[in-house]
């Protein structure tokens, strides 16, 4: 391997300022820096890590815990914080939260306390009192995104808010029949999103005067797959049809979508269909939705958890509302 001598001698410089110019901590002139950087290409030097470690105190490794990877929204949050966490040079090291009670429980009583990482950001997950504690006792700053959790700097959705925009959207459209799908109870978890979504629904058609159809209710599990089946009842059984449908998922509404076409149903002209995401595959199925910038939500828990340790920031300061959108496209109109 390279050594560090050898790049500072190319450099013409001291191994001293090669750390420094390397690490990014300390004084070094722009000239230098670049001699440094044109050096250590040429000879293809990388900064070994434990030797960076032992020198810093720090691994340049973020712990990311997720309660899934499967799942469009999530994947999507972590590489918008991988992105950014890997342009300022650190590593990640993600903990997959699952159903099983044992694994969540080793993930913060053991893994998290092996002082591998230098800070931990939670993607929506909703921490109980000892897990939020077992966090706080690592000594680490901490960024979590999605509910309220007073004890941690949060950066939060307002869901109910992002709900009723979506449902005042169709009632502006002169819509009075409008469905909903949520979630069935085993997939309201975290935070309780889809009660929320549900609670902002029911909250606009209220102050629209009109009572909720129970008929017009039908659970499904956030997947493209569970949108489809579930129009597909909104839409076959007898009765009353709705004339649009507020999905609590970009991939639910997407599925309606799918459903309304298969039983031979135009969209937008014999049904509306509005989404919460911002999915990527929002713009080809031309779908209405609130965009709540996953990717940006991800880059804001990575930047908040790095100003941490830099100290450019306090903690009070990485606590904040995220932003959402409605995007209006062709998924959408007048009754």
């Amino acid at each position: 391997m390279v050594s560090i001598d050898e790049v500072a001698k190319l450099a013409g410089v001291s191994t001293a300022t090669v750390s420094r110019a390397l690490s990014g901590r300390g004084h070094v002139s722009e000239a230098s820096r670049e001699r440094v950087r044109v050096a250590a290409e040429t000879l293809g030097y990388v900064v070994s890590s434990r030797a960076s470690s032992l020198a810093s105190g720090r691994t340049r490794n973020i712990g990311l815990i997720v309660p899934f990877l499967d799942r469009w929204f999530f994947s999507t949050v972590l590489s918008g914080a991988s992105t950014a966490l890997m342009r300022a040079g650190y590593d990640i090291t993600l903990y997959n939260i699952t159903a099983d009670a044992d694994v969540r429980r080793e993930v913060f009583s053991t893994f998290l306390r092996r002082q591998r990482v230098d800070a931990v950001i939670a993607v929506s997950i909703e921490l109980d009192e000892g897990e939020t504690e077992q966090l706080l006792d690592l000594g680490l700053p901490v960024i979590a995104i999605g509910g309220p959790n007073p004890r941690l700097n949060t950066l939060t959705v307002d869901d109910t808010a992002v709900a009723e925009l979506a449902t005042r959207h169709l009632l502006g459209l002169g819509h009075r029949d409008i469905a909903h799908i949520g979630a069935n109870p085993e997939f309201d978890l975290d935070f309780h999103i889809p009660t929320q979504r549900r609670l902002g629904f029911e909250r606009a058609l209220a102050d629209a005067g009109i009572t909720p159809n129970p008929a017009f209710l039908e659970p499904a599990d956030f997947t493209v797959d569970g949108g489809f089946r579930a129009t597909k009842q909104l839409l076959g059984r007898p009765g009353p049809r709705p004339t649009a449908i507020f999905a609590a998922s970009d991939e639910m509404a997407i599925g309606a979508i799918l459903a309304a076409r298969d039983l031979g149903f135009r969209v937008p002209q014999d049904l509306s269909v509005i989404g919460i995401d911002g999915h990527e595959l929002g713009e080809f199925f031309q779908l209405s939705t609130v965009d709540q910038f996953p990717m940006g939500q991800g880059e804001r828990a990575a930047n908040a958890v790095l100003a941490q340790l830099e100290g450019t920031t306090d903690a009070a300061a990485a606590a904040a509302e995220l932003p959402f959108e409605l995007i209006v496209r062709g998924s959408t109109a007048r009754v």
